[in-house]
């Protein structure tokens, strides 16, 4: 029985049916987890005890006839920005290397309570500062299991690679400007943020009203499984949304007939490759062949990459304004004194600009279920580089034109594989729904797996 080829829900059930225990399934897990490891450096920190207690536990309430978690036996990882009680979170960071965390995050409390097992913290870009790299002081650089050469994309740099790694068959991440979208892009990965709020965050994060928890996974279902667990209100966040949580999982059986489309390869503004636009709107084509009306629409808002700045590093720099900055990546000290610059006014006239942009794409789907765009404006880049070599006007985020503004308007966002460019590298496809309309990505996600199978596509380290 091969685990690394499994998805969540087939381990899940293996071990509901007494054919493995979740003990046998764990100690498979870490010990991929412990070969792969030198190789991809995804890990900050391993955590055996926990994946074998929860594990043990498994098995104890199989053989008593209890109740079975919805994660029971099943292994995950959880990015470095997320607490697990007792564990360290170090943000990345020299700064925070001795940095215990008092208690677990919601998200990390539900999956506990679903009966998953922690078997580590994977490695993030110093306080998820950085998009197409997969390093940080701390730790390194993370490398993509498609070619080592390559960088996972940040900030969820770990959970990227070990999840296309097949060590576990998915992760908890972060995104908070495409922290999750663009490392499931770049590695083959369905990865998706649910709306701003679905997903508690707790302690605050150092960007509150750009940050989600999401989810990274090599199928379509096992990131709906996860999602159905971490979602629902929370009280500690004061941005937790109070509505019911739809039934994610049911969704990946919609049909998607008559679902209206927008496809919009630039935004308006973004300068994908050649390669990834064909790529992708070939890939769109089969949303029409499925029965879906599909639109181009070329502009749909203006490059809003200076209300992002605004906020992210307003965040990042009060929080780290009285760290000693030569412990800090230089690419993110460069930074910091973007945010202390800052004036009110200039920060609140971005403010308002913001809510005009939450408007505008809450109008827009009025008119639409889906936008699609490429993930990403090109297919990999070489590790340790920060921004891609024709794409040097931009700055170690702007570059990522299609991620960032979903976090200013909070909608819910994912990026599914779509396609293998001339280097074997795999391209993203990124699906936006309207508020409270994950189950539109998902419905049209699952569908379209479904007519590109991509479970047999798997990198070299798998």
């Amino acid at each position: 029985m091969n685990i690394a080829n499994m998805t969540a829900l087939e381990i899940r059930n293996v071990i509901a049916e007494k054919e493995i225990s979740a003990v046998e399934v764990m100690s498979d897990t870490l010990t991929r987890m412990n070969a792969l490891e030198p190789a991809l450096n995804a890990f900050v920190t391993t955590t055996p005890d926990l994946a074998m207690e929860a594990a043990k536990a498994t098995d104890k309430a199989i053989m008593s006839g209890k109740p079975l978690g919805l994660l029971q036996g099943i292994p995950i990882s959880v990015k470095d920005l997320i607490n697990v009680g007792g564990i360290k979170t170090t943000f990345g960071s020299r700064t925070r290397v001795n940095n215990l965390a008092a208690a677990d995050a919601p998200s990390v409390e539900r999956v506990r309570n679903a009966g998953a097992g922690i078997i580590g913290k994977t490695t993030t870009t110093e306080f998820g500062s950085k998009a197409g790299s997969s390093d940080s002081p701390l730790t390194g650089v993370t490398s993509n299991p498609w070619n080592l050469e390559k960088t996972t994309g940040g900030s969820s740099a770990g959970a990227a690679a070990s999840v296309a790694a097949g060590i576990t068959p998915f992760a908890l991440g972060t995104d908070g400007g495409g922290s999750v979208r663009i490392p499931s892009a770049l590695c083959g990965l369905f990865g998706i943020k649910a709306q701003f709020g679905r997903v508690p965050v707790f302690p605050t994060s150092a960007t509150p009203t750009l940050a989600h928890v999401g989810v990274l996974s090599r199928t379509v279902r096992d990131a709906a499984l996860l999602m159905q667990v971490i979602s629902g209100y929370e009280s500690r966040d004061p941005a937790s949304v109070s509505e019911s949580v739809p039934n994610f999982i049911e969704a990946c059986d919609l049909p998607i007939k008559g679902l209206r489309i927008a496809w919009s390869p630039t935004l308006g503004y973004a300068k994908p490759t050649p390669e990834v636009r064909m790529i992708t709107e070939n890939a769109v084509r089969r949303f029409e062949d499925m029965g879906c009306s599909v639109e181009l629409v070329e502009k749909v808002f203006d490059d809003p990459i200076d209300l992002w700045m605004a906020d992210f590093y307003a965040g990042i720099g009060v929080t780290l304004k009285d760290e000693n900055s030569d412990l800090l990546d230089p690419a993110l000290a460069g930074v910091l004194q973007y945010a202390l610059d800052e004036s009110m006014e200039s920060y609140y006239s971005k403010v308002f600009k913001r809510y005009s942009l939450h408007e505008k794409v809450r109008q827009f789907f009025q008119d639409y279920d889906l936008l699609l765009t490429p993930t990403l404006p090109v297919s990999s880049i070489n590790a340790g580089v920060n921004v891609p070599p024709n794409l040097l006007d931009r700055n170690m985020v702007s570059w990522s034109y299609y991620t960032y503004p979903f976090n200013l308007t909070g909608n819910p966002a994912a990026s599914i594989p779509c396609g293998i460019d001339e280097e074997g590298m795999p391209v993203g496809l990124q699906m936006v729904a309207g508020f409270n309309r994950e189950v539109d990505i998902l419905q049209a996600a699952a569908c379209f797996e479904a007519s590109y199978p991509w479970e047999n596509k798997m990198p070299i380290l798998a």
